[in-house]
């Protein structure tokens, strides 16, 4: 039976990105799109409800010669992120219209997932929905994986976070202070140093913007040096905290966004200090540790429903601000976990 076909508003690459993203870079197309799957589909149709702007996107909107952890969007489609949406058609076994789930969608309003082995779904409503774009979702996997399997943290660890204010730093933090470690996190301006010290119970902030010397200002939070420093940033400020990292110290390493638009990164000069200091560095990528996903709601659910931790957002309002949006992430215009809302229902 055929169904009803509306039309379906798209965020597409134009080209592949070199240096700083621009808005110029995507553009908006219209097509077409049937509500009603085919007979021999085994997908899902989804009405996309939010979306995320994450840093890692940066890397898919350039062309990689060798293969890397995430594929390259392709010019001329939509782009594609993690967002939270709604079935409104399933040929699936798991999912039914009606199920809100989330995953990596298209940037458009109806998405047509043709294998949907990678989407979660939602079981708890009692939150904002929004939350599954940030701390119910792949941001707040991030920080748990990180911190707690990477990071191996005991209580009264002095721990520094990097671009804290963001989707992943502000709840590093916050789980950090749970565990009984002492924290510090920089961020890019006063209002968000502001929110990490009042909202999210950091001991200590500083604006990294501020300090002429960042290994003179990680010395002053720091007296006795870093045993956990949670890398979102890379480049100078890791430069500097390998300088005050502790022997045994560890550096679970998430993103490196002050390099990721940048045509030559840049060097960092003193990697020695991890062979003296006995550091373990360590990447890490999200994908591997989904298989955590109910034990990290089991323990994090209570802590929101009960005021414990706290989640701060910026929120862009319809599809045709998402490109301002995603750009705003690189230049820190964002206070909080940036998402998009392209509908409310």
């Amino acid at each position: 039976m055929a169904g009803q076909e509306v039309s379906n508003k798209q965020v597409v690459l134009k080209d592949y990105v070199v240096g700083f993203p621009k808005e110029s870079d995507m553009e908006f197309k219209t097509s077409k799109i049937n509500l009603k799957l085919s007979e021999d589909s085994n997908g899902i149709l989804l009405k996309n409800l939010y979306l995320s702007c994450d840093p890692y996107m940066r890397s898919r909107m350039t062309k990689h010669d060798r293969p890397t952890y995430v594929e390259s969007f392709v010019p001329g489609s939509p782009i594609m992120g993690y967002g939270v949406s709604k079935v409104l058609d399933s040929r699936h076994p798991d999912y039914k219209a009606g199920d809100l789930v989330w995953g990596i969608t298209g940037w458009e309003e109806y998405s047509l997932i043709s294998s949907p082995q990678l989407f979660f779904k939602i079981e708890h409503t009692d939150v904002p929905l929004s939350y599954y774009t940030g701390i119910l979702g792949m941001p707040g996997m991030t920080a748990y994986a990180g911190f707690y399997e990477v990071g191996s943290p005991k209580k009264g660890d002095r721990v520094f976070v990097s671009s804290a204010s963001g989707a992943v730093g502000q709840l590093v933090g916050q789980l950090a202070k749970l565990n009984g470690c002492y924290v510090v996190g920089s961020a890019g301006s006063k209002e968000k140093v502001d929110l990490l010290k009042n909202k999210f119970g950091f001991d200590e902030a500083f604006n990294y913007k501020e300090e002429k010397d960042l290994d003179a200002a990680l010395r002053r939070y720091f007296p006795e040096g870093i045993d956990i420093y949670f890398e979102n940033v890379g480049g100078k400020m890791l430069e500097a905290v390998l300088s005050n990292m502790r022997l045994h110290g560890r550096i679970p390493t998430c993103g490196m966004i002050s390099q990721y638009n940048l045509e030559q990164p840049e060097g960092v000069h003193n990697l020695f200090e991890i062979v003296a200091k006995r550091i373990r560095m360590e990447g890490f990528i999200v994908f591997d540790y989904y298989h955590l996903y109910p034990k990290y709601l089991e323990m994090i659910l209570p802590h929101i429903r009960e005021g414990k931790v706290s989640y701060v957002e910026d929120v862009a309002e319809g599809l045709e601000s998402a490109p301002a949006a995603l750009i705003g992430i690189y230049s820190g215009r964002n206070v909080g976990k940036q998402l998009v809302v392209v509908s409310r229902d």
